[in-house]
C-alpha cells in the first residue's frame, strides 16, 4: 500500500475500526494495535481487520514540507465515495469543546477532519438507529504534526477538544449547512462518558452546546 493510500485508507478506518471494540481498548491502545474481527452480515463493522497508523508520507527539505492531503480516485478506492461540497475552517483556543453536533435527515453530513495548527482530540459518537455501536465513540488525536485526518460517516456526532494554546481546525462535508436540520448532544452526557483529556474547570463551550440534551433524552 503506497503511503497516501495508506492515508486515506486509515481515514476511513479510524472512524469506524474502534466500534468494533470497547471504548477502554479504542483510546488506551494505539492505533496500530487495533484489531477488528470481520462478522457476517454485521454492517456496521468494516471488513479491514488491521488498522494503519494514518501518517503520511512527509517530504521535507529546507523550503518546508509537503504532502497529499486529499485525492477524490484515491478515496473512492478506498470505499469512500462522499462528494464534498463545503469546506469549513475554525480557530479555537485551549479548553474549547465544540460538539456534539451532526444534521439529521437528508441534511445528514460526512466529513473528513484535520488539524492545520495545534491540537485537538477529535470525538466521532454512532448515533444509527439500530446500530449494535449506538452511542459508542472513537476519539483520536489530531494535529499539524502527525497531519491525521479522520473520515466521519453519515449518521455520527461529531465534536473536538482543543489541546494546544490554539488550533485551526479545518473539515470537508458533503452536504451544505442546514440549521434547521442541526442537532446536538451533550459534550458530558455521562451514558457517552468522553475524556475530552481537558480539566472540568477548563472547558470552554458555547451557551447553545451547554442546554444540549443527553442521549437518552
Amino acid at each position: 500500500m503506497n503511503n497516501f493510500k495508506k492515508l486515506q485508507f486509515a481515514a476511513l478506518s479510524l472512524a469506524l475500526a474502534a466500534f468494533g471494540i470497547n471504548n477502554a481498548s479504542a483510546q488506551q491502545k494505539p492505533v496500530t494495535e487495533r484489531y477488528v474481527h470481520k462478522q457476517a452480515g454485521n454492517p456496521y463493522l468494516p471488513l479491514w481487520e488491521h488498522v494503519p497508523d494514518g501518517e503520511p508520507r512527509v517530504f521535507e527539505d529546507a523550503r518546508g514540507y509537503f504532502f497529499e492531503s486529499y485525492n477524490e480516485a484515491e478515496f473512492i478506492k478506498n470505499g469512500i465515495t462522499a462528494k464534498f461540497v463545503q469546506d469549513n475552517q475554525s480557530k479555537s483556543s485551549y479548553g474549547v469543546v465544540r460538539g456534539l453536533h451532526c444534521q439529521l435527515g437528508e441534511h445528514a453530513q460526512a466529513k473528513l477532519v484535520r488539524v492545520l495548527s495545534g491540537r485537538v482530540l477529535d470525538v466521532a459518537v454512532d448515533i444509527r438507529k439500530n446500530s449494535p455501536t449506538f452511542g459508542k465513540y472513537v476519539a483520536v488525536e489530531l494535529s499539524d504534526e502527525n497531519k491525521r485526518q479522520l473520515f466521519i460517516p453519515r449518521g455520527f456526532l461529531h465534536g473536538f477538544s482543543v489541546l494546544s494554546d490554539t488550533a485551526v481546525f479545518a473539515y470537508k462535508c458533503d452536504n451544505l449547512y442546514a440549521p434547521q436540520a442541526e442537532f446536538g448532544i451533550r459534550f458530558d452526557d455521562p451514558d457517552i462518558g468522553i475524556d475530552w483529556m481537558v480539566p472540568r474547570d477548563k472547558i470552554i463551550t458555547s451557551a447553545k452546546d451547554n442546554i444540549a440534551k443527553g442521549l437518552k433524552d
